[in-house]
Order: C-alpha cells, then sequence, then structure tokens
C-alpha cells in the first residue's frame, strides 16, 4: 500500500487540473463529484497507509522517489516522498479534515458563482499542503509551501468584487513572503554549507560538522523560524490572519486548521535537530510562542466578529504549539496540532452553519437565543468551544493543552514564568470562547434564522465533535492513566520527553482545570446572568480604551503603516521618474519609433511591395555571393 504514496498529493491536483481545465463548463454536480472523489479517495488512502504503517511496526521509514528534479554538479534534489511517524500523521490529518471541509463546502457554496472556481483552489490548496508534509527534502517541501501561500491569496481574495477581499489577500501574500524570503536565505545557507537539501542527510551532517551554539546552526535557525513566523501569523508576522477572514468560512477552516497555519509547526518539527543545534534560537521560539499565545487571546476577547474571535484564537493556539516547540516538547507540539485541527475545523464550520442560517451575520451581539432552532450548531459548538477551552477530561484539549504546560513547568531556564503565562493564555481562552457561545446561543434573539441545514453540513459537524472530545484519550497525563501512545508513534522521529511525574503534575493540571472551568463561569455570569459590576468597569474610560487597543490587535497594523507602509509610498512617490525608469523608458519609446517607420510601409500600394521584395532578394544575393 505505501506504493501508492504518490497518490495521496496526486489525486487533489489532478482534481485542481481537472476542474480548471474544464474552466467552469461542468455542471455543480460534477465539479462536486471531481472534488469530493480526488479528496476522499486521497483521504481514505492516507488513512490506510498510516494504518499500515502503525501496525508494521514503522521500524524503517519509506521512502518513495519518483524522479530526479534538478541534477546541477553534485546537488541533485528528487521529487521523493518520505513517510515516517511524522509525515504519516501530518498526512493523516490534513487529508481527513480537509475531505470534510470539502463535504461541507459542497452545501456552503452552492449557489455561489464561482463553485468550480472554488474548489478548483481548494483542490491545489490541499495538495500543495500534502507534498509539503511529505517531502523528502527542504527544496520540495518548499515548493508546496509557496504552492499553499498561492492558494491562500486566491481564497482569501476569492470575492475579488468587494475591495477590501482584495485587500486582505495582498496582506497575506506579502507579510508570509517577508518569513518566505528569510526561509530560502536559510535553504541557500544550508546547502551552501551542508551540501544537499535531503532532509535525514541534512540532519546528520548538521549535527556531525556543527558544534552546538555556533553562529552557522544559530543562524540556519533563525532563517528557517523566519519562515515559521509568517506562515504560522506569530509575533511580528501574525497581523495577516485575522484579516484573512475575508474568506469563505470553508477556507477559513481550511487554513487555520489543518494546513497553512500549522505548516511552521511541522516546519520546526522537521527540522529538530537543527534547533537543537542553536539554544537560543529555540528559546526564542518558546518565548515568542508564549507572548502570542497572550497577545492574541486579549484580541479575541474584545472582538464582535465571530469568525475574527476564532481567528486569533488560532493565533493563540498556534502560540501554544510554538511553546511547546521551544521547550523541546515536540510530541506536544503535535499533539496540540492534532487536536487543534479538529476542533479549530468544528468552530469554524459550526460558526458558518450559524452565520448561512442568519444571512451572513457576523457580529455575536445582532445573533443570540439560536440553540433552540439551531440544535445542531449549537451542540457542536459547544464540544468545540469545551475543547478550545480545555475543560477537564471530557475534551481532547484538555490533554493537550496541559501536556504543553507540564513540559513549560519543566523548561530551564523560566519554566514557571512560561508555565505562567501559559496558564493566563488558557483561562482567557476559556472565557472568550465561551463568552461567544453564550451570547450567540443563549438570551434575546436578534436575528431570526431561516433555511435548512442537510447532511453535507451536519455529518462534518458531528465527525469533528466527537473527534474533538474524544481525540485525546491517546495521551494522558500519570494521574489519569498515563497513556503515551502518541507519544510512542512519534518517538522513532521526535524524542520523547523525559521527567518523573508525582504531585506537582497533579497540582498544576488541578490549577489548570479550575482556572479553565472558573473561566467559564465567569463569561456565564458576565454575558449571561448582566453580573453589574463587570458592565461597570466596561464602561469606564480605561477599560474602552483597552478595549480599542486590543480590538485593533494591539496597534500592529497602525504601527507598520506608519513605520514601513507609508515610508515606503513616500520613496516611491519622490522616486517616480529615477534614472532606472528612463532605461526603460527608452525601450518603449525605440519600439514605438521602430513600430511607426514600419507602418508606415503598409500602405497598400503592391508595386511598391513588389519593388521592396525585389530590392531585398537582390541584396541578400549580394550578401551571399561577396561573403
Amino acid at each position: 500500500m505505501a506504493a501508492l504514496l504518490w497518490l495521496v498529493p496526486a489525486l487533489p491536483l489532478a482534481g485542481f487540473v481537472s476542474l480548471f481545465v474544464t474552466g467552469g463548463r461542468l455542471p455543480k454536480g460534477g465539479v462536486s463529484a471531481v472534488a469530493l472523489v480526488s479528496t476522499g479517495i486521497s483521504a481514505l488512502l492516507a488513512l490506510w497507509i498510516t494504518w499500515e504503517f502503525l501496525t508494521a511496526g514503522q521500524s524503517v521509514p519509506y521512502r518513495q522517489v519518483l524522479w530526479t528534479w534538478i541534477g546541477v554538479s553534485d546537488f541533485t534534489p528528487q521529487v521523493a516522498l518520505r513517510l515516517d511517524a511524522l509525515s504519516a500523521l501530518m498526512m493523516s490529518v490534513v487529508a481527513f479534515v480537509s475531505f470534510l471541509i470539502h463535504l461541507y463546502s459542497t452545501e456552503f457554496m452552492a449557489r455561489d458563482e464561482g463553485y468550480s472556481r472554488f474548489f478548483a483552489y481548494m483542490n491545489l490548496f490541499v495538495g500543495a499542503m500534502l507534498l509539503l508534509v511529505l517531502a523528502d527534502n527542504l527544496l520540495l517541501l518548499y515548493l508546496g509551501w509557496e504552492g499553499v501561500g498561492l492558494c491562500s491569496y486566491l481564497l482569501i481574495g476569492f470575492w475579488y468584487r468587494d475591495p477590501i477581499n482584495g485587500y486582505a489577500a495582498r496582506k497575506a501574500f506579502v507579510v508570509t513572503r517577508i518569513g518566505d524570503t528569510a526561509m530560502i536565505i536559510g535553504l541557500i545557507l544550508l546547502v551552501a554549507e551542508l551540501g544537499t537539501l535531503d532532509i535525514v542527510p541534512l540532519m546528520q551532517r548538521a549535527q556531525a560538522m556543527w558544534p552546538a551554539g555556533a553562529a552557522l546552526p544559530t543562524l540556519a535557525a533563525a532563517l528557517l523560524l523566519g519562515g515559521a513566523l509568517g506562515k504560522s501569523a506569530q509575533l511580528p508576522l501574525q497581523t495577516w490572519l485575522p484579516d484573512a477572514m475575508a474568506g469563505p468560512t470553508p477556507v477559513s477552516a481550511l487554513i487555520h486548521a489543518a494546513t497553512m497555519v500549522t505548516a511552521g509547526v511541522y516546519l520546526l518539527a522537521r527540522t529538530h535537530v537543527l534547533f537543537q543545534l542553536a539554544p537560543a534560537v529555540q528559546l526564542a521560539v518558546a518565548i515568542i510562542g508564549a507572548a502570542t499565545l497572550l497577545l492574541a487571546a486579549f484580541s479575541a476577547l474584545n472582538q464582535h466578529d465571530l469568525k475574527r474571535i476564532l481567528a486569533y484564537s488560532t493565533i493563540s493556539q498556534i502560540g501554544y504549539m510554538f511553546l511547546a516547540a521551544g521547550v523541546g516538547a515536540w510530541n506536544a507540539a503535535l499533539f496540540h496540532f492534532m487536536t487543534h485541527a479538529f476542533f479549530k475545523a468544528l468552530l469554524f464550520l459550526a460558526a458558518g452553519a450559524v452565520m448561512l442560517r442568519v444571512a451572513d451575520e457576523h457580529d455575536i451581539f445582532r445573533m443570540g437565543g439560536l440553540r433552540r432552532e439551531l440544535p445542531l450548531a449549537h451542540w457542536t459548538f459547544l464540544a468545540g468551544a469545551a475543547a478550545l477551552a480545555a475543560l477537564p477530561f471530557v475534551t481532547s484539549g484538555f490533554y493537550s493543552k496541559d501536556m504543553i504546560l507540564w513540559e513549560a513547568w519543566k523548561f530551564q531556564p523560566g519554566g514557571p514564568i512560561l508555565w505562567a503565562v501559559g496558564l493566563a493564555g488558557a483561562i482567557l481562552t476559556a472565557f472568550y470562547i465561551f463568552r461567544a457561545y453564550f451570547v450567540v446561543f443563549y438570551g434575546e434573539q436578534r436575528t431570526a434564522p431561516s433555511g435548512a441545514t442537510g447532511w453535507r453540513v451536519g455529518l462534518p459537524l458531528t465527525v469533528l465533535a466527537l473527534l474533538s472530545l474524544f481525540a485525546g484519550f491517546v495521551e494522558t497525563p500519570a494521574v489519569l492513566g498515563h497513556i503515551q501512545a502518541f507519544a510512542r508513534f512519534l518517538a522513532p522521529v521526535l524524542p520523547m520527553t523525559e521527567g518523573s511525574a508525582g504531585a506537582m503534575q497533579t497540582l498544576l493540571l488541578a490549577l489548570t482545570a479550575a482556572g479553565a472551568l472558573v473561566a467559564v463561569y465567569c463569561a456565564y455570569r458576565v454575558y449571561l446572568r448582566g453580573s453589574p459590576a463587570p458592565a461597570r468597569f466596561l464602561r469606564s474610560t480605561a477599560a474602552r480604551a483597552l478595549h480599542r487597543f486590543w480590538f485593533s490587535g494591539w496597534g500592529f497594523d497602525w504601527l507598520y503603516d506608519r513605520l514601513l507602509v507609508r515610508p515606503f509610498v513616500w520613496c516611491t512617490r519622490i522616486n517616480r521618474r529615477d534614472f532606472i525608469d528612463a532605461i526603460y523608458t527608452f525601450v518603449a519609446d525605440v519600439a514605438r519609433f521602430a513600430h511607426a517607420g514600419m507602418s508606415r510601409t503598409q500602405d497598400g500600394r503592391v508595386r511598391r511591395y513588389a519593388g521592396w521584395l525585389a530590392a531585398g532578394s537582390v541584396a541578400t544575393l549580394a550578401i551571399a555571393v561577396l561573403t
């Protein structure tokens, strides 16, 4: 079965080609069939291959070489795929969640005039992400990396007639290009110093040739980190992700749950040896993750748009993954990736199911009282919210987030500080997601829902709700059974963390659980019971100022506009007539002059044409004779 590995990314790409070539001429039923069959078979193959890999003992990774891509001296990167525990996990989650989002989209986008174009872009997106996670070398990985960047631009700006959507797409493209530039410089450095971009030989050579803490591994790791920060929307390149909500809701689910924003986490895990050789950079990963998760949580707390709440939540949850990677808990980072893929896809799709029924209303304060009219959306959103809030014992998010916090506590130096930041972020997360839940589904109904939800929306919501609740039982703390199935699965690729569990882990676990429950209760008191004290505080001048500041994402857009955008625009205006432009203007003028001269010879006089033909023939013969 492993021999069919190439079909996993190839099938979605083939679906894209089919939809692109037909150019919208297929009926919607045909478009749905192409999109669902290609991604569905890809998902089944991914799950089947992963199951066989798991049951075979995963002792030897599988490498599939398709062809040699480039051959320049000793540099011969191949189009080759690698199946090990890490790529099997990523492949399975990406393919499976992407298929569910495709199924949901066939109903959500049914009335859209760009139906075929939408699924062509979505298939390309899935194919590029699968290529990224299966690539055996960093050059092929970079091809998939740029592919998801291109698709994010196309899908965020899908409704391109609205200028705001076009701006959001350009912003995502430009901001992520900053990180991508750093990454490609890092790849050039690696191939120049180590002579290869094949991942396994590259890590072996780095470990053999570079001492820990030396300048070269530190520089290479920092450049790769730059790429990860852009794709995963971490400080200081996080500003593009909230605006990416301009795209259709299934796009938001795909970008935020299983594809683009997790690419940075995958890159860190795939090149973890390099980061272990650069402890200063690895510490920076932890600090950046901790800062990002806290800043994004405060911003999510102050949003009114349901999708923007979830967008800032994604930035925050990716911050937890970076925190885990920074403290060396690679399996914890990937565990949270998996659980987050389920509950964040669920939250976006449930939010889309709500907005589909309330005339595309996004403002949570214009909804309210929807739990009875929308029972499926209500219960599935509650399951996703509970998992995101890490409600204890019954949600997958509880186990993955607790694992990260415990590993952060053990880290030296500064472990307790990182743990405290992570705990504060967890409490804020529980508060803001249940703020959204109580406001949307309880209280006074402000917008009456209409229409009905079909099975193509209901089935993905149900499956993702079950996974959001129960997928966490593959890895539990010592006090709750000490199951380590997930960590053992990844052990051949990523090192398992060490350290004895005891009373301290139980205490921290209890604090995490209590913090989440207290935060939910506070949200209940403030937004459902209307406690007067918080209302008075929210009306104060200080609270309003903080609200504006956090609502704007801590003013990063304002800061970048004044530090970068406006100076650049000013330079382009004063440099409008530079000498470089004069060169191209001269070339254009010469072309126009030649065109004007040649056009005069086309006057319709046949005798003149014959004369010029005879003169040319004579000249040609003369040249031939004389030379």
